[in-house]
């Protein structure tokens, strides 16, 4: 069974349709101890950090994320998502999960771009089993004010031109993150999907 975290922060009905269209059956719920027995989860999420981490430890959902990357069984974060799996936010600012070294920063003021990134961009991603085989001229659809830095060069594993280079694709062990959203991006996000169910770290 593959879990989807509902924590309030953002409409997961495209999420649970890309994973249904994939023939598998996720179970979305607000409360961890429906997710306990989940093979593998699912971290999204969009908003305000800060928002979001107040959620998180409400709900209860703060120790479960931390347990569950402890049991090394796969965990994909997106977007939101993905970003407070690092240490802290410069949105709020936050503290956040800690799970992957690094925080997330606002982009600068003076690119001459607009802010947020809202639309395809592509990832130059690095060999890992959840990204390889994608077309490096296949976009992904990115919706976002704040990008993640991560601090342990083996955790990052993709990065994309919007201004700077950020990464857009991070993780470790049994985590994988991406700052975009697969779920929205097409048949380059559903082969990235298929590719998280079929992962065995």
């Amino acid at each position: 069974m593959i879990g989807i975290v509902d924590y309030g922060a953002g409409n997961l009905t495209s999420v649970v349709r890309a994973f249904q269209y994939l023939g598998a059956s996720p179970l979305v719920s607000d409360q961890p101890r429906d997710l306990e027995e989940a093979e593998r989860l699912v971290f999204p999420g969009v908003g305000h950090a800060l928002a979001a981490m107040e959620n998180l430890h409400r709900l209860g959902w703060s120790d479960f994320l931390r347990r569950f990357a402890e049991t090394g069984r796969p965990l994909l974060g997106i977007c939101l998502g993905s970003q407070i799996l690092l240490e802290r936010s410069e949105e709020g600012p936050t503290e956040c999960l800690g799970l992957v070294r690094g925080v997330v920063r606002a982009f600068p003021s003076d690119l001459g771009l607009k802010i947020p990134q809202i639309g395809w961009n592509t990832v130059d991603f690095l060999p890992h089993p959840v990204f390889d085989g994608l077309d490096p001229r296949w976009s992904y659809y990115f919706v976002h004010g704040y990008y993640t830095e991560v601090t342990v060069p083996s955790q990052r594993l993709g990065s994309t031109q919007y201004g700077i280079t950020f990464t857009s694709a991070l993780g470790r062990d049994n985590i994988v993150a991406v700052q975009f959203h697969p779920e929205k991006s097409g048949k380059a996000g559903l082969r990235l999907l298929k590719q998280f169910l079929d992962w065995r770290p």
